[in-house]
């Protein structure tokens, strides 16, 4: 009566875990400071200056609307 010990042979199944930071949710703390230097540093060219603030805001809603979308999903489920 002896049991396998062989760990070939059991179906354990083995889940990786998320060690580092979400890196998904601490985007904004990039968006938060580049946003103003934006507006400060580009204020001699303001065709320039407007184009990359609403590109740079764009980004951010529709990586904040990717996130929302993301977490609904998972509540659905």
């Amino acid at each position: 009566m002896a049991t396998p010990s062989n760990p070939s042979d059991s179906e354990v199944v083995y889940r990786r875990q998320n060690k580092g930071p979400p890196f998904k949710f601490l985007v904004p703390l990039v968006y938060a400071p580049v946003l103003p230097l934006i507006r400060l540093s580009l204020r001699k060219n303001p065709v320039l200056r407007d184009r990359l603030f609403t590109l740079v805001l764009a980004g951010a809603f529709v990586h904040g609307s990717y996130l929302v979308a993301d977490l609904y999903d998972v509540e659905s489920k």
